[in-house]
């Protein structure tokens, strides 16, 4: 059993005090908004003040595991808790210490939220990675990273034998030559002592961005800005006491640490992952209604694929559903409202960030918005060009004045970087929206993804969401095309949906739609169709596909050949 911290009593008191008050507004988020106020300890340590707390004695589920073969892990709060201190001590006694870098490339699996749960404990400072990445992306995360230990299943050992450095390899999953044994820490001490405080503005996390549009970030956190900051994220996500959430994320992602780890156990709420090779939508529908899961999350993706499946295979919809990620396209939303009687709500954050905006339970939602600022945010619009803030469209901006806590310290060992995004009293998201006279947020698009043509102003998002309306569209996405004319034109890449096959047809039937549902200067002018580029997040490379446009394609087709 763990030995407490000297000032965890005080601080886990705070914690729930902030977090109680959350869940008692639940239906009045104007009045949580107004009220919330962050707690900010001097230390904290949300493994052993808040975990450990919440598990003495909890025989509840803490997580639920099941594999594509029917194989199931269930493990208690409380069990939850020996575990990771038992892991603790071994990696302690691997020489795992405060402020060491820790690689952290595994799945789904029990060994993850182990490793993480004893890493905080520790004061180690974590470093997730997608099992995706391959040997070049691994020796840019070791070397930017200043990687001392690597805990990595056994099928990825490979790809660090081109990974040069000097750190230590545990394996989880068998035995590897040259690599230490994760198996030999069930043999280690079961009663761990934490050594010393932790600083609340020690650093916890080290986070690689997904690198849309140039080399990936190194987002820093605390052990306040992500373990109390998702308070943000539980209350937009609407979870409570007793939940099972279910939320499909790959690991190594800020996602899965958002809605698989901080936010549901914030909540003391269950964490359900059904692991597949293979998306089935039948399946998935299966082992929720099997499992009783009451809060769901997903990305736009898994809910375009949803949408085409029955969604009436599911009995028990459950009682949140929310989108993550990107956008949701507001016809996504509507057929899951007339299938389940559940509205999808979405909302807005980063890497950088926990939730920052979000259609929040009880608040009416207004079609096409993304919310309002979640409580402990305060959020401007602010004119790129000008610098005015409290304009009706313009680039998200965090107030510094207000600073939330979920907000990063900065972007690890580049200051030149962090000040880019830090200036004038503002974070800068580099996200672009408009706000109407009640506050609601719509989404507009990247700052570099916005264009113009015949100077109106194009939202990729905007076109994207009418194009998903058709039959036709599976996925789709605009960017600009270079025209003599307009000096930019809308092009659209897209992939068709099952039944239909690429040519003249579908390009007819698809520009016809455009035509009937976007303003002249909106139309999709050319369209080809042609597999998304997207990073191992699953985020699409817009850049890429300016790239490509530039350079000319022989195979598109032109709205002005189907009049």
């Amino acid at each position: 059993m763990t030995v407490s911290s000297s000032v965890n009593s005080g601080v886990t008191a705070e914690f729930r005090e902030a977090r109680d008050f959350l869940l008692r507004h639940r239906e009045d988020s104007a009045r949580a908004a107004e009220e919330f106020a962050w707690p900010r300890p001097a230390h904290f340590n949300w493994a052993l003040d808040w975990f450990d707390r919440i598990a003495e004695g909890n025989a509840r589920t803490a997580l639920h595991l099941v594999e594509e073969d029917g194989a199931e892990t269930r493990i208690s709060f409380a069990a939850m808790s020996a575990r990771s201190d038992q892991v603790a001590n071994w990696l302690r006694g691997r020489g795992v210490g405060p402020g060491d870098r820790v690689l952290v490339m595994l799945g789904n699996q029990l060994e993850l939220w182990e490793t993480m749960l004893a890493a905080i404990k520790l004061r180690a400072v974590l470093i997730p990675c997608t099992p995706l990445l391959g040997a070049p992306d691994l020796t840019d995360r070791v070397q930017r990273g200043e990687v001392r230990h690597v805990v990595v299943r056994a099928a990825d050992t490979v790809k660090f034998d081109e990974v040069q450095g000097s750190y230590q390899r545990i394996v989880v999953g068998g035995a590897r030559p040259g690599w230490v044994n994760y198996a030999n820490s069930y043999a280690a001490p079961t009663d761990f002592a934490p050594e010393g405080p932790t600083l609340a503005d020690d650093t916890l996390l080290l986070y690689f961005t997904s690198g849309t549009t140039a080399r990936p970030k190194l987002v820093e956190h605390t052990h306040v800005s992500y373990p109390i900051g998702h308070l943000s994220t539980m209350y937009g996500l609407g979870l409570q006491p007793g939940d099972t959430h279910l939320n499909i994320s790959s690991p190594g992602w800020a996602k899965h640490a958002w809605s698989s780890f901080f936010a549901p156990w914030n909540a003391e709420a269950t964490i359900f992952v059904y692991n597949y090779h293979r998306f089935v939508p039948a399946a998935l529908m299966a082992q929720m209604d099997r499992c009783g899961v009451t809060t769901f999350c997903a990305p736009p993706t898994v809910w375009r694929m949803l949408i085409q499946s029955d969604l009436g295979r599911l009995r028990k919809p459950p009682r949140e559903a929310i989108a993550a990620g990107e956008p949701l396209n507001p016809e996504v939303i509507e057929t899951v409202r007339d299938a389940w009687g559940v509205t999808v709500r979405d909302g807005f954050g980063q890497t950088e960030t926990t939730l920052q905006v979000a259609n929040c339970p009880a608040q009416p939602l207004k079609s096409g918005s993304m919310g309002r600022p979640v409580p402990g945010y305060a959020v401007e619009l602010v004119d790129p060009v000008s610098g005015k803030a409290g304009v009706e469209e313009g680039e998200i901006c965090l107030d510094l004045a207000q600073r939330p806590l979920g907000l990063m310290t900065g972007y690890h060992g580049e200051p030149a970087r962090t000040e880019e995004s830090m200036h004038d009293g503002y974070y800068h998201t580099g996200d672009i929206a408009s706000r109407d006279a009640e506050g609601y947020l719509t989404y507009v698009g990247r700052a570099d993804d916005v264009f113009k043509s015949s100077d109106y102003k194009i939202s990729p998002f905007e076109l994207e969401s009418a194009l998903l309306e058709h039959e036709a569209v599976a996925e789709a996405a605009v960017v600009p095309a270079p025209d003599p004319l307009r000096l930019s034109v809308p092009k659209a890449y897209v992939v068709l949906a099952d039944g239909w096959q690429p040519g003249p047809e579908a390009a007819r039937a698809i520009f016809a739609h455009s035509r009937e549902r976007l303003a002249p200067y909106k139309r999709v002018r050319r369209l080809e169709f042609a597999p998304l580029p997207k990073t191992v997040s699953g985020k699409i490379r817009r850049v890429e596909l300016r790239e490509a446009t530039a350079n000319g394609a022989a195979a598109e087709y032109a709205e002005a050949d189907f009049r």
